[in-house]
């Protein structure tokens, strides 16, 4: 084992804030734990199976071998410090995924060597993408039953669109997985099982693989030529060391991508990939100043101006509070990415959302769900605030004299919902109470109360997304309760251009209530929202009530004629008339309220019903693949591509409507005999088909 001599001072340029990413079962979260292992943060392996892995500490974790939160921990190595991240790789959780790559600097893609390149993996790439990640990727499991690192080589070159750059290769795989040959030192690594790993030996090359070996060892300093890299002459360390050099600035500019393997659960490659992250994955120093808004200009008429913040404990303190995280022994954590400057505990800073002064309590150093108090942080360090006032996920941090905004998380929209209702009605607050802790922690979980109905829905982005929230109301609050099935989240959506006039009168003693708008309401442009503009003459309505008008149609726009919210509405007032005594904000709020849901009730105004069309990939034996795609057209679904994989994997992709994807597990399953899988993640909204609108219409 190979720890930091010395933990404190350890300069910026040797920080790395890393995740573990990928598809689930890859091996992500055995991976970390042999990360944690072999810098000696840890003395025992936890194993997922057994429901003993670190980074896997809630019970819903543990018992189903999965995980369901990104946890984060610190490590060292060959002095230099990992702060690291394990994401979960289910797509329900894509959140966590999300939130960290939002703040992290590189990023380990783990990958099954027999599944090869799996739609999870797709997705996150494409995060990793969104957010200019680096990246590595470890090719795992080369000790299973049909391993096939080349043909995982290729589909990440095919299915990624990247170049991969390999640097070891595999000595044998499947049973036979004995080693790796390192092409950086042209030398072979076999681990000591009798040390679970711990030692390795340096041999050289066997001479069955030295052809093999000395292609790839071309392949790689070719590939560093062509970016400017020069050999003549050099050999030996020094010869590695520039070899290492041009690959780290490689995968800094994005021209490609390391690709290492090795059996995380057998204990043999986890060294060489914690070599390479610190070798080639950047520092804060490398990711430079981090880019945001001035908050004197976020409302300027001439747009907003970007100011930065450079990675130096002496700039202007700014972090982003990536995840909350609600702790039982010490209340409200906020995971915090700090980018520059210094914080204690006792500090105040700004919160940019709330534009309050907010003291610091204690800085905490987490390890998974364990922990170690600090008396201060700097940059590039992740860390968790405790108790720091009306803080979420995405808000902005910082000097209070010096701010600035910086870009906030992507969330993700829920597509899904479940009603919940309490066993007991003694639970009733503490359910409601509860539910909006669950919502503040996971922004992608959103809690609304029916009024009409009188439920309290629960909305999420899959079904067990939903179901982990429902145990956890039972185990951590224990509150029992009853749910109805799933109901998914419809849109409305305006038809067609209509002009619409409303006149609001009311007399009944005294001052009355008189209020005309006429008004233009039309489809807005995708993505868009509610749109008002104000395009009425000057006088015929005082500028006081236009403000009402707005609000009227805005309140009015969350049930359209199905009883769903109306997306993208845009409403231009025309005209309109006023009175001098009867009229009022409250008269043309009414009148804009009322002018909307009368349209719709007699027809003047037409919607149309959007349903959420999920993006599936299912991936199968090809012998499964006809009836499967038939299935999916028997859902309404259609089927968007098929792509073949090394031993005779199909992967099916489809759009299919999210009502028909309940349960599908199961039946996927039956039709497979249990030898296919699949993924799901919200794509878009599109109108619904004919009996879906009929049937809800008559509910309606």
């Amino acid at each position: 084992m190979n720890t930091a001599t010395d933990k404190n001072n350890i300069p910026l340029s040797k920080y790395r804030d890393i995740g573990i990413v990928a598809h689930i079962d890859a091996g992500k979260t055995t991976t970390t734990e042999r990360i944690l292992f072999y810098t000696g943060m840890t003395h025992k392996i936890g194993e997922v199976h057994d429901g003993q892995a670190v980074m896997d500490w809630m019970p819903q974790e543990q018992e189903r071998g999965i995980t369901i939160t990104s946890a984060a921990t610190t490590c060292f190595w060959k002095g230099h410090k990992i702060n690291l991240i394990d994401t979960p790789g289910h797509v329900d959780f894509t959140i966590e995924v999300e939130r960290s790559l939002r703040v992290l600097d590189g990023a380990v893609v783990v990958f099954d060597s027999v599944a090869g390149v799996e739609p999870q993996t797709e997705t996150v790439w494409r995060q990793a993408n969104t957010y200019s990640v680096p990246r590595i990727c470890f090719i795992n499991k080369m000790d299973r039953s049909g391993a096939n690192f080349q043909g995982c080589v290729q589909g990440i070159k095919t299915q990624l669109v990247c170049n991969p750059l390999i640097l070891t290769l595999p000595i044998g795989s499947q049973a036979e997985f004995a080693g790796l040959v390192d092409l950086v030192r042209m030398k072979a690594l076999r681990w000591n099982d009798e040390s679970k790993g711990a030692d390795y030996s340096i041999e050289e090359i066997p001479q069955d693989m030295m052809q093999e070996a000395e292609m790839y060892r071309e392949e790689l300093l070719g590939t560093l030529e062509i970016f400017g890299a020069e050999f003549k002459g050099l050999e030996g360390e020094a010869l590695e060391n520039e070899i290492k050099k041009y690959v780290r600035e490689g995968t800094l500019a994005f021209e490609f991508v390391p690709i290492l393997c090795g059996s995380s659960f057998k204990n043999k490659g986890v060294q060489t990939l914690l070599d390479a992250i610190v070798d080639f994955l950047p520092s804060p120093l490398d990711i430079g100043a981090i880019s945001g808004i001035d908050p004197k200009s976020a409302h300027n008429k001439d747009g907003e101006v970007t100011i930065s913040r450079e990675p130096d404990v002496n700039a202007s303190f700014s972090g982003l509070i990536f995840k909350i995280v609600r702790d039982q022994h010490v209340g409200s954590l906020s995971y915090t990415r700090i980018y520059s400057g210094q914080i204690r505990s006792g500090d105040f800073v700004k919160n940019m959302r709330t534009e309050e002064r907010v003291r610091v309590g204690k800085i905490l150093l987490m390890h998974s769900n364990s922990r170690e108090q600090i008396e201060s942080a700097g940059p590039g360090d992740v860390i968790a605030l405790c108790a720091l006032k009306d803080s979420i996920t995405g808000d902005t941090i910082c000097d209070i004299d010096d701010p600035i905004i910086l870009e906030r998380i992507h969330i993700p929209e829920p597509v899904i919902s479940v009603s919940v209702e309490p066993k007991s009605k003694n639970d009733r607050d503490k359910m409601t109470s509860s539910l909006l802790s669950f919502a503040r922690e996971d922004p992608s979980l959103k809690v609304t109360f029916d009024d009409e109905t009188g439920q309290n829905i629960i909305h999420g982005v899959g079904e067990l997304h939903l179901e982990i929230i429902i145990d956890r109301l039972r185990r951590e609050f224990k509150v029992e309760v009853n749910t109805q099935n799933p109901q998914v989240a419809y849109r409305e959506a305006i038809k067609e251009q209509t002009n619409l006039d409303y006149q609001h009168k009311k007399q009944s003693g005294g001052a009355g209530q008189f209020a005309k708008i006429s008004v233009v309401v039309e489809p807005g442009e995708p993505g868009t929202g509610f749109q008002f503009i104000n395009d009425i003459t000057h006088g015929r309505i005082p500028a006081e009530y236009i403000p009402s008008v707005e609000k009227g149609f805005k309140n009015s726009i969350k049930a359209g004629r199905f009883g769903y919210p109306v997306e993208n509405v845009k409403v231009t007032l025309k005209d309109g008339a006023y009175h001098e005594v009867d009229s009022s904000c409250l008269a043309f709020e009414i009148a804009a309220r009322d002018c909307f849901r009368e349209a719709l009730k007699d027809g003047k105004l037409k919607t149309v019903l959007l349903e959420p069309i999920m993006r599936v990939e299912i991936t199968t034996h090809k012998d499964y693949s006809g009836s499967i795609q038939g299935d999916i057209n028997s859902k309404s679904g259609v089927i968007t591509g098929e792509d073949s994989k090394p031993g005779d994997v199909a992967c099916i992709k489809a759009n299919v409507p999210l009502e028909k994807m309940f349960g599908y597990i199961g039946h996927l399953r039956s039709l497979s005999s249990g030898r296919a899988s699949f993924s799901m993640e919200f794509s878009h909204y599109a109108e619904a088909r004919k009996e879906v609108s009929e049937r809800l219409l008559k509910r309606s």
